[in-house]
């Protein structure tokens, strides 16, 4: 219980660091939100009207207190361009971006596993060793490729050139491939390497010699006695892998036009509209920390000694 209470400490405390730099941060960001909102033919008094609906005539430390306060009860305000509520506009798009990475996630561990553990076999065992250099240089290049270019890349192959997938939108079964595959193969083939490594030593420890010298048969020797021992690792490394995968839905879903805070963010940078920002940071914070939280509490269920060792 202490190890929760430290970690969810911890977390309220990032969580108000990033309050508080994100609206400061914003404050000075230059050009006027209203006035973007507005063009810049509208009226003076219009400007002025809206900029005392939105309180943004107030001065900072006001508009702080006040933004705090709407938090605490869950209001975040008012979108300058749109003139409806943000926490709408997140409750709308939020799913989006949580089903993309969440699935994105499982696809990269789902495909990380058997085949870490596949080349780390043939490398051991001496067999294929052509295959297996070729498999870890082509997980090296993969892991390099940016999502977005990846993205891209997928788009130009398997919608324009072969005529398989939508290259864009978002609905149905078949729109969530491209960009599901543009955010999971990078993270897959790092997750893959981090397998393939961890195995290895495994592989070389003295209590799989022992047990391999019972002449098990490889299939539980490697389920049973050796799977176990890299999950932590391997757990260890898929917490950046999440985080990294929340922050990539930024461009993927600028790139196939989805609906999600991600492109959300993209267009309210565009139009200055600060509240709508502000929320978008937020929320991204509350899914980095969620995230690392679990991943942390996984760790602690899995190796109990990791959190007996940080008390």
């Amino acid at each position: 219980m202490a190890f929760v209470l430290r970690r969810l400490a911890r977390a309220a405390v990032s969580l108000a660091i990033v309050l508080v730099a994100s609206f400061f941060m914003v404050q000075l960001v230059p050009g006027d939100p209203v006035r973007a909102a507005l063009g810049p033919t509208a009226p003076a008094a219009a400007v002025a009207a809206l900029r005392h609906d939105l309180g943004l005539d107030l001065p900072v430390w006001n508009q702080f207190t006040n933004y705090v306060g709407g938090l605490l009860h869950l209001d975040f305000g008012t979108s300058t361009t749109s003139q409806r509520p943000v926490g709408t506009t997140l409750a709308e798009r939020l799913p989006t971006t949580v089903f993309l990475a969440v699935v994105s996630f499982v696809v990269a561990v789902a495909g990380a596993f058997p085949l870490g553990v596949a080349t780390a076999v043939s490398a051991r065992g001496g067999r294929r060793r052509l295959l297996d250099l070729g498999v870890s240089g082509f997980l090296g290049v993969v892991i390099a490729i940016p999502n977005f270019l990846l993205a891209v890349l997928l788009i130009a192959t398997l919608s324009i050139g072969l005529s398989l997938l939508p290259p864009a939108g978002w609905g149905r079964p078949d729109q969530a491939v491209l960009p599901v595959l543009a955010l999971a193969v990078g993270p897959l083939a790092y997750l893959a390497r981090i397998v393939h490594v961890e195995m290895l030593r495994v592989l070389d420890a003295p209590y799989l010699t022992t047990a391999r010298s019972k002449r098990l048969p490889p299939r539980l020797l490697h389920v049973r006695h050796a799977l176990p021992n890299i999950v932590a690792a391997t757990l260890t490394a898929g917490g950046v892998v999440l985080v990294g995968l929340i922050g990539g839905t930024v461009l993927v879903e600028t790139v196939f036009t989805i609906p999600g805070i991600g492109s959300t963010i993209v267009s309210s940078i565009t139009a200055k509209d600060y509240p709508l920002i502000q929320g978008i940071v937020l929320v991204y914070a509350v899914l980095v920390l969620g995230a690392n939280l679990v991943i942390d509490l996984a760790l602690a269920v899995i190796d109990p000694r990791s959190a007996v060792a940080e008390a």
